[in-house]
């Protein structure tokens, strides 16, 4: 039985669930909430590296900004894709204005930009508003 570990975007507690439980939607051990909601999770500089370091599944990552046509365009989109991936990937936004420190750390010139993580590691990147099908893809790898 295979398990990864997903921390709670609420309390930031690590949580370790069994693979073939994922779809079952797990809440946190700690304070009950659910860990993989089916929704965006907002993170910011203060809480990012603690919740994303302890994640096994696949991270999306969605820097954005309230005042960007192009991301307001993708939000549907994105929040479309975090119900399809539920259970197989944390979808995360960033404010960007807000988080300079994140924004700074991955380099973000331009938004919408979407970053994969893996294991703690960036994997890829792609630029610019996407729809909801491409950004499946991109969370899965392909």
């Amino acid at each position: 039985m295979n398990n990864v570990l997903i921390a709670c975007p609420h309390c930031e507690a690590t949580n370790r669930v069994p693979t073939e439980r994922l779809s079952e939607q797990p809440n946190c051990g700690r304070c009950g909430a659910a860990l993989l909601q089916g929704k965006p999770v907002a993170l910011t500089d203060a809480n990012f590296d603690a919740v994303i370091d302890a994640v096994d599944v696949p991270v999306l990552v969605d820097f954005w900004a309230p005042w960007c046509g192009p991301c307001l365009a993708m939000a549907p989109a994105f929040d479309q894709a975090a119900k399809s991936l539920a259970g197989g990937a944390l979808l995360v936004k960033v404010h960007s204005d807000d988080n300079p420190a994140l924004s700074a750390r991955f380099g973000i010139r331009s938004i919408p930009t979407l970053v994969r993580i893996e294991r703690g590691r960036e994997t890829a990147r792609q630029s610019g508003a996407v729809p909801a099908a491409a950004i499946v893809a991109f969370a899965r790898g392909r």
